[in-house]
C-alpha cells in the first residue's frame, strides 16, 4: 500500500482516480481550491483528508508519490516543492496505464462531443449486463455512486479519452495513455485552441491514436463529421455509425430520419436492416447518437437485444447534461444546468431545449471559463451559437486578468451582434447580477439555462438556496 498525495483533486477525472486508488487499497489525501456540489459532495465520500487551498506543507505527511492535475503548473507551491523535495510524481493518465489499463481491455470514448455520456452509458450496459467493467467517467453518471470503479479484474475498462494534453511536464494528448484495444471516435470540430493550432493537428493527434489500437481491436467512428477522415488511418477493423446511409449502422426516431431531437423510441439498423429498437429518456440528436454507438459496441460484445434495450431504458444520464435542477411552477420556470462551452455544444443544447420546451423563452447563462471559450479563437461561433437563445447573459471571464487584451473573448462584440439580431444581450463580471435576475419575477416562462464547463458562480446551489429560504 502506498501514501499518494491528489494534487488538484477537484478534477472530475482526478475525482475518480482518487477512488479507484482507495480501492486499490492506497492511503489517500489530496488539496485544491473552493470546492462546489456535486464536487464537493463527492469528496466527501472519499472519506479522507482534503486541504483546502495548495501549499508546502499540505505534503508533510510524506507521501510517496503525487499525482498532478492537469490544471495545475509551475509556480503552484505544491507543484514547486514537489520538485524541490525530490518526490516522485505522476499524471493521472500515466498512473492509470502503469496499475489499471495495462491489465484490463480498454474501451476508449474519445471525440469533441459526447465522451461522458458516452462512456456513462456503455459502462451501464456491460454492469447491467454482468460484466462487472471498470470505469471512470469524467462526470457524474446519475446510474452510478461515483464517478470511477476497478471493476473485474479480467473485465473491461471504460474511460474517457480526453484529447486535451496530460500535464505541466506532458504535453501529449490524455488518450495516447490508455492503450485502447476498442476505439470509439465521437465527433472531430476544433477545440482546445491553447494546445492545437488547427483542425488538421487535431485530426493528427486522432490519427496517432489510431495506431495504438491492437490488430484484433476494433475502432467505432461517426461517418457523419470529420471523425469519418480517419477510416482508413486504423490498423484494426472499422466499424461507421450515424444517421447518413453510408454508414454500417444507422438510426433513426419513432421510425422515421433523425430530422428531430425529441423522440421516445429510436430504432437501430445494421447495413439496412432493423437491428433494434430501444426506448429512452435521453433527447437530442447528439444523444441519438450516443445511444447509437453503445449498441454498435455492445453487439460486437455479443450482448443480447433485449439486455441492451433494458439498460438503456434504465440508463439516467449525466449530471450537468440538460439537467433540470429546479422547477418554479408560479412562473412557469425550468433551471436547468448543463456543461455545453464549446459552440457547437451550446448551439445544439439551446435548440433541443427550444424543442423540448416550445412555450418557453429561453435564457442562456454563460461562464466562459475553458481554456478555448475565454480567447477569442471561436469568437463569431459564439456569437452564432447564442442566436438560437431569446435572451442571453455573458458571465466573467475566468481567470480574465491572465490573458492577454488581443486574445481576450470579446463578450461586447457578441452582446452588439445578438442585440443587432434582435436577440436580448448583455455581460456582466457579477455573478450577483446574474443571480438577482434570473430569480426575480422578470422572468417567467422560461427556460433558464446555465452553461459552463466549472462552477458558474455556484449559481446552482445560490438558487436551490434562496428558492428553499422562500419555500421552508
Amino acid at each position: 500500500m502506498s501514501k499518494i498525495h491528489f494534487s488538484g483533486i477537484g478534477g472530475t477525472a482526478m475525482l475518480g482516480g482518487a477512488f479507484l486508488a482507495l480501492q486499490l487499497g492506497h492511503e489517500i489525501r489530496g488539496s485544491d481550491g473552493e470546492l462546489y456540489p456535486p464536487t464537493s459532495v463527492l469528496v466527501e465520500r472519499l472519506n479522507s483528508h482534503i486541504y483546502k487551498g495548495y501549499s508546502k506543507s499540505n505534503l508533510d505527511w510524506a507521501p510517496d508519490y503525487v499525482i498532478i492535475g492537469n490544471a495545475l503548473s509551475r509556480g503552484n507551491p505544491e507543484v514547486e516543492e514537489v520538485l524541490n523535495r525530490r518526490i516522485s510524481f505522476f499524471s493521472l493518465p500515466e498512473w492509470l496505464r502503469l496499475n489499471i489499463l495495462s491489465r484490463r481491455k480498454s474501451i476508449v470514448v474519445s471525440g469533441t462531443h459526447g465522451k461522458t455520456t458516452t462512456t456513462s452509458l456503455i459502462a451501464w450496459i456491460l454492469k447491467f449486463c454482468g460484466f462487472d467493467p471498470g470505469y471512470l467517467v469524467g462526470g457524474y453518471p446519475k446510474n452510478f455512486e461515483k464517478p470511477a470503479e476497478l471493476g473485474r479484474d479480467n473485465s473491461f475498462f471504460v474511460i474517457e479519452g480526453d484529447e486535451y494534453d496530460t500535464a505541466f511536464f506532458d504535453k501529449r494528448a490524455k488518450f495516447f495513455h490508455y492503450l485502447p484495444y476498442l476505439l470509439i471516435v465521437t465527433s472531430l470540430e476544433f477545440d482546445h485552441g491553447d494546445i492545437y493550432s488547427s483542425l488538421e493537428e487535431i485530426e493528427k493527434a486522432f490519427g496517432l491514436l489510431l495506431r495504438l489500437v491492437p490488430s484484433d481491436g476494433y475502432v467505432f467512428l461517426c461517418g457523419d463529421n470529420n471523425a469519418f477522415s480517419l477510416k482508413d488511418k486504423a490498423f484494426s477493423k472499422v466499424q461507421l455509425y450515424g444517421c447518413s446511409e453510408r454508414n454500417d449502422w444507422v438510426v433513426k426516431a419513432d421510425g422515421q430520419d433523425l430530422g428531430k431531437r425529441q423522440f421516445r423510441r429510436l430504432s437501430i439498423y445494421w447495413k439496412g436492416k432493423k437491428e433494434i429498437e430501444v426506448d429512452t429518456s435521453l433527447s437530442g440528436k447528439h444523444n441519438a447518437l450516443n445511444i447509437l454507438v453503445a449498441v454498435a459496441l455492445s453487439k460486437y460484445l455479443s450482448i443480447s437485444n433485449n439486455a441492451i434495450s433494458e439498460a438503456i431504458r434504465s440508463f439516467r444520464g449525466v449530471g450537468r447534461r440538460q439537467e433540470v435542477f429546479l422547477e418554479i411552477p408560479e412562473r412557469n420556470v425550468v433551471y436547468i444546468d448543463d456543461f455545453a462551452h464549446h459552440p457547437t455544444a451550446i448551439k445544439e443544447t439551446i435548440i433541443g431545449l427550444r424543442e423540448r420546451y416550445p412555450n418557453k423563452r429561453i435564457l442562456a447563462i454563460f461562464e466562459p471559463r475553458s481554456n478555448t471559450s475565454v480567447t477569442n479563437i471561436m469568437q463569431e461561433e459564439y456569437q452564432e451559437s447564442f442566436s438560437y437563445a431569446d435572451e442571453v447573459i455573458i458571465g466573467p471571464i475566468h481567470r480574465e486578468e491572465k490573458i492577454p487584451e488581443n486574445l481576450k473573448l470579446d463578450r461586447q462584440s457578441i452582446v452588439n451582434y445578438l442585440l443587432k439580431n434582435g436577440i436580448k444581450a448583455v455581460y456582466t463580471n457579477d455573478f450577483s447580477y446574474i443571480l438577482e435576475y434570473i430569480t426575480s419575477d422578470d422572468v417567467k416562462d422560461a427556460v433558464v439555462l446555465l452553461m459552463s464547463n466549472g462552477a458558474c458562480g455556484n449559481l446552482r446551489e445560490r438558487i436551490i438556496s434562496l428558492y428553499n429560504a422562500s419555500n421552508p
